[in-house]
């Protein structure tokens, strides 16, 4: 349990513990939270103590020092948890400290499970090819050095034809099918350009139920010359056999009546208005659920609510720790902005402030909200200043489109942005590209009219795939290629320095 820290005698207590567990290892893995990278720090590279009566824990990294004011603590007897604080509250942090030997141990336990699910999903495998052998069994290569992969990579040979199987060996959310498909498919293009012996070859996806659906909207994406190689398999509940799942056209894709939620057209409330009045070129007022979102360069900072007939807000960059706005808190509402003004802005004297490192693609969504033209002069964004929200399920969670906008002509695009490295960016498009255009043959997008009284052409949509010009994954051509050419992608290499505005560098056309 952790151990809060709230007078004088527990701020030198926890220094006193914490110095005693640091120093008890030679080196540590340090993270700031459950996601991000561990860095490994030695003895010398981290210094806990007390100043003006609260506890500081300075850990030396390959980016510089990294200070935090510790809060609350708790040593397991594995890890070293810190619950810290740094920039006046603005950055929070769960920390975790792990002693190297003990990462290796927890490293082999999990990568002896993982190898154990892979050795099962191979004699599931070979169950349906009789005479098969088994040429090859590993994991695909993992987030870091040293550490297993999410994903089996098996190879099976019967005669001249080469099978290649892969499936997690994690569980997956839904939304990870992107991520897994793209993976899948880099490695299935490596082994097709050696494989000079092989007749024949064959990829099998091998998934859950809950992930089974989402895997065959993937692939029904694909051209049709890699769609006809590939097989998807779902494990029984019982974990005993594999059965087939039917990979649809993409015509037959297209042809599923969609659930649409439709966008909402509510006048902004007075409140909001007059919050996004505060420094309107920066602040967006974005319809939400029940209310307003106020974003100011796309990092939402304060929500209007409409109680009991009344409109409320509360304001504040977390969550669970909002404010609600009234006369007494204004002052420290105007602080805040003070704070991301000075902060969150192009040429801000710190690009390492929570502030200004916090949403970056939410902030060149805004950008581009402001100034759609500058990515292409023929484009205008729907006069509904919000995220079009689109499932082809009943039921399914709405997922956000970056942008749609429409074209002179009366075409529309679906423009995707990234602002880092991500192999799956050409699947995510496709993907985004499919709900739209099923949504546009249902006639969904002509009844609500996102676009005013502008028609909409009897076309599908096109893709714009944007990030900065050095943030496109080595894979992104390679799987980008493999999108059927029925949906038309094109590259869009932006500045890097896109914060003030954006520069189109080069447009290039992906999957012809």
């Amino acid at each position: 349990m952790m151990k809060r820290l709230t007078n004088r005698d527990e701020v030198e207590d926890a220094e006193h513990l914490i110095a005693e567990v640091l120093d008890s290892q030679a080196e540590w893995l340090y993270a700031e939270n459950q996601t991000s990278a561990q860095v490994a720090v030695r003895r010398g590279e981290w210094e806990i103590k007390v100043w003006h009566e609260r506890l500081l824990l300075s850990v030396w990294v390959d980016q510089g020092t990294r200070m935090w004011r510790v809060v609350a603590w708790e040593w397991t007897g594995e890890k070293l948890r810190l619950e810290a604080v740094r920039r006046l509250g603005h950055e929070r942090a769960a920390l975790e400290l792990v002693p190297r030997a003990s990462a290796r141990v927890a490293v082999a336990t999990v990568t002896d499970a993982r190898r154990a699910a892979c050795a099962r999903l191979a004699t599931l495998a070979c169950a349906l090819v009789p005479g098969a052998k088994v040429k090859r069994i590993g994991l695909s290569a993992g987030p870091r050095r040293n550490q297993p992969g999410r994903y089996a990579r098996i190879m099976l040979r019967l005669g001249r034809t080469l099978t290649a199987v892969s499936g997690p060996v994690v569980d997956l959310e839904e939304s990870q099918a992107d991520a897994f498909v793209s993976s899948t498919l880099v490695w299935f293009q490596r082994i097709s350009e050696k494989a000079t012996d092989a007749r024949k070859l064959k990829l099998w996806l091998v998934v859950t139920e809950s992930l089974a659906e989402a895997v065959a909207e993937r692939c029904a994406l694909l051209r049709d010359s890699w769609r006809s190689v590939i097989e998807i398999y779902k494990i029984d509940e019982a974990r005993q056999e594999l059965l087939p799942v039917p990979i649809n056209s993409l015509h037959e894709l297209l042809a599923q009546a969609p659930r649409f939620h439709h966008p909402p057209r509510q006048a902004t409330s007075e409140l909001a208005a007059r919050l996004g009045d505060l420094m309107p070129e920066a602040i967006d007022v974005v319809r939400a659920g029940h209310g307003e979102t106020l974003r100011f360069r796309g990092l939402a900072f304060a929500r209007v609510r409409r109680v009991a007939c009344n409109e409320r807000a509360w304001f504040g960059l977390d969550r669970g720790r909002r404010q609600q706005l009234d006369e007494s808190s204004w002052p420290e509402l105007l602080k805040l902005i003070d704070k991301l003004i000075e902060h969150r802005r192009a040429g801000a004297s710190d690009n390492y402030h929570a502030l200004y490192a916090a949403a970056p693609e939410a902030w060149l969504e805004s950008l581009l909200r402001r100034s759609i033209t500058d990515l292409d002069p023929g484009l205008i964004i729907s006069p509904l200043h919000t995220q079009l929200r689109t499932s082809t399920k009943t039921g399914a969670g709405a997922r956000p489109v970056d942008l749609v906008a429409l074209r002179q002509d009366g075409r529309l695009v679906v423009i995707e942005l990234k602002v880092s490295e991500d192999a799956a960016f050409p699947l995510q498009g496709a993907d985004y590209w499919r709900r739209v255009e099923t949504h546009r043959r249902h006639g969904n997008l002509a009844r609500s009219r996102l676009f005013g009284e502008k028609k909409l052409a009897a076309e599908p949509p096109l893709v714009y795939l944007v990030a900065p010009l050095l943030r496109f994954h080595r894979a992104f051509q390679t799987l980008a290629q493999l999108v059927a050419p029925e949906i038309e992608m094109y590259r869009f290499d932006i500045n890097e320095d896109c914060r003030e505005r954006v520069r189109v560098m080069r447009r290039t056309r992906v999957n012809p």
